[in-house]
């Protein structure tokens, strides 16, 4: 097979890359001549950034980028009205990613100075591309990679229909090191209130911002795209806002900014017609307010290479690789949309009402609904058995997650202390003894003493927060659990108080303000519909779960068990499941997992005590972890912003 790949952009050059590994020849065809300038800086998210991740670490290449790791949005006042943690973000200034990806790239992969004209046709299918310079490439598959713009997709699709220009955007890339400092990690926004127009920049560098201006271009515009006319546009409709922004563009090079006209288009029935197929940009586009566009670019490419490999037809892969994408960007351009409609509406709704401008990350949970073996897992944030377990599942969703998909239930272990009594466990002080011995006969850390300084009336509380977490993204709703799990257990806080659930749920990037409506809402339903499952089901403690699959074979583990006994499971309900071999270096295992206890650690990795000790204590030295202590053990921080 040979792939022909029409536009040297991010998602062809990655696509390239990827073809290129799986022993697939392929030719990059791209219109300018040496690695192409234009454009500045963007967000890529979590999905995106770990594909990167991975090429960095397997061709020992680093991606310059600062990491974001909170957002803050504003009124033109000053008053901030959402403040909230970004779980995994990075600003990548384009021609850093370009450049990133060209020296991936192998020799003479890339013809350039090829501006696509036209397919060549032999019986009704598509033989070969030609370029207005007057050459041909011959190919057995072409792919669009051209952009919002494509050539490529006019030519199988016809005239594209775009959405009206309703919100135009301004960028630009602005100097100035005492700002980055100030500002370093953070997204800043700032967005009236009476009509569509907004500033935000992010750090791009240690001295660099990038910036954008976006405004409802029915009420004004710019009346050239010269850089006087901008640079006049800019401080005429900003005055009024913050000095930050004038100090910002003061420091612009207005001769290097530009006006972006925002639109989109609706979803393709397809992203291919016979062996010509589209990705990034060509195949679908979003409105910038989700930053989605550059990450799901790469995704497109990893997924449609993978494809290409799996299957023996072209048909079929192309097939496979739309049913793969296609509900995801969906998503984004709809949310695009909705955001689009609040910006050019904002006295419609209320501050707390306002969405955060950004892409959810929803792939890791679509991968999951794939997968063959359902598991029901009953638990509660305060059940210390849960909290020992948590080694054995991390090592289970390392190694077979690709055929687990969880559906996380709370069970309701302590309505209040009135109305419990198991075993041993009568009052708070039996649960501070409890843990003290669980802690050490697992080796796990666990600090009985919230049940003296500040005991916890009741689990339902952080459980009925969990459900309303679940209601914006289930895996920031893992994410949130276990950060109240490690404030329980460690740090001996008292998670039904709101200023810790509120302080998790920034952690986790949630919306907090959502969180709480949630919470105050449908989130406790939620929560008794679980009791009464857990009722219906047989359960009496936890943990306890439930395996199956679709042919109605089930199994049910309850309490702690080693891992071979879910492993056993699993081979029953998924014969030819194969376990997925993990990198176990300390630095691939807190990319997975941001926090680790010394128990989770040395399990994950594989070693002893005494050498996994040894490795966290180098990583800390290094200043690639950070250390939290109690008086039972420790639990490590990964610090490292993502060098992709």
């Amino acid at each position: 097979m040979k792939v022909v790949i029409i536009g040297g952009g991010i998602s062809g050059l990655t696509l390239g890359i990827f073809l290129k590994e799986k022993n697939i020849e392929v030719v990059l065809n791209e219109r300018f001549v040496g690695i192409p300038k234009k454009g500045h800086a963007f967000l890529m998210h979590s999905d995106g950034l770990a594909i990167l991740k991975d090429l960095s670490r397997k061709y020992s290449t680093t991606l310059l980028g600062e990491t974001i790791e909170k957002g803050s949005l504003n009124r033109p006042e000053g008053e901030e009205i959402k403040n909230f943690e970004l779980d995994n973000w990075q600003c990548i200034k384009r021609i850093n990613l370009i450049q990133f990806l060209y020296s991936i790239m192998p020799e003479g992969i890339i013809k350039e100075g090829r501006d696509f004209s036209h397919f060549i046709y032999r019986n009704n299918k598509v033989v070969a591309a030609a370029f207005k310079n007057g050459e041909v490439e011959y190919g057995d598959v072409f792919v669009g990679s051209d952009g919002r713009s494509s050539k490529v997709r006019e030519s199988i699709f016809g005239e594209t229909k775009f959405t009206p220009v309703e919100v135009k955007e301004i960028m630009g890339v602005a100097k100035n090191e005492k700002l980055a400092k100030k500002y370093a990690g953070t997204f800043t926004k700032f967005q009236s209130k009476n009509k569509g127009l907004s500033f935000g920049f992010i750090p791009a560098s240690e001295d660099e911002f990038v910036w954008f201006m976006q405004y409802d271009c029915n009420i004004c515009d710019v009346r050239n795209s010269s850089p006087a006319e901008i640079k006049r546009f800019c401080f005429e409709q900003l005055e009024g806002f913050p000095a930050v922004v004038s100090e910002i563009l003061e420091n612009n090079d207005f001769s290097n900014s530009y006006v972006w006209n925002t639109t989109d288009f609706d979803l393709l029935p397809t992203f291919h017609k016979q062996n010509v197929v589209l990705i990034g940009d060509a195949a679908h586009l979003a409105v910038p307010f989700t930053s989605a566009g550059t990450s799901n670019g790469v995704i497109d490419a990893k997924t449609l290479a993978e494809c290409l490999e799996q299957s023996a037809r072209e048909e079929k892969a192309f097939e496979e690789y739309y049913k793969l994408r296609a509900d995801e960007v969906l998503k984004h351009v709809e949310l695009g949309r909705e955001l689009k409609r609040a910006f050019l509406n904002p006295q419609s709704h209320q501050d707390n009402e306002i969405r955060i401008p950004l892409i959810n990350n929803n792939s890791k949970k679509k991968t999951a609904e794939k997968a063959p073996i359902n598991v029901l897992y009953f638990t509660d944030p305060i059940c210390s058995t849960c909290w020992i377990i948590e080694p054995v599942l991390r090592k289970l969703k390392l190694e077979y997650g690709k055929y687990l998909n969880f559906d996380y239930r709370m069970g309701g272990l302590l309505p209040s202390w009135n109305e419990y009594s198991r075993g041993k466990i009568n009052k708070p002080a039996d649960a501070a003894r409890l843990w003290e011995e669980v802690s050490n006969d697992y080796q796990i850390p666990l600090d009985g003493d919230v049940w003296f300084d500040d005991p916890l009336p009741s689990s339902f509380p952080p459980s009925i927060a969990f459900k309303a977490a679940q209601m914006q993204d289930n895996e920031k709703a893992l994410a949130f659990l276990r950060r109240i799990k490690e404030m329980v257990f460690l740090e001996k806080k008292n998670i039904i108080k709101w200023e810790y659930l509120e302080e998790a749920a920034s952690k986790a990037g949630l919306d907090r303000e959502q969180l709480l409506i949630d919470y105050e809402g449908e989130a406790e339903k939620n929560f008794l519909e679980d009791m009464k499952l857990a009722e219906k089901s047989g359960v009496n403690s936890f943990p306890t779960f439930f395996f199956s699959d679709s042919s109605g074979n089930d199994y049910m583990i309850k309490g702690y068990q080693p891992y071979e006994k879910f492993e056993e499971i699993i081979l029953k309900l998924a014969p030819g499941a194969v376990k997925e071999e993990i990198n176990i270096t300390g630095e691939n295992l807190f990319n997975h997992f941001p926090t680790m206890t010394d128990k989770e650690f040395a399990y994950l990795s594989n070693n002893v005590k005494e050498t996994s000790t040894k490795i966290l204590n180098e990583l800390f030295v290094n200043d690639n972890i950070e250390k939290f202590e109690t008086k039972n053990g420790n639990i490590w921080k990964n610090k490292v912003a993502c060098s992709c």
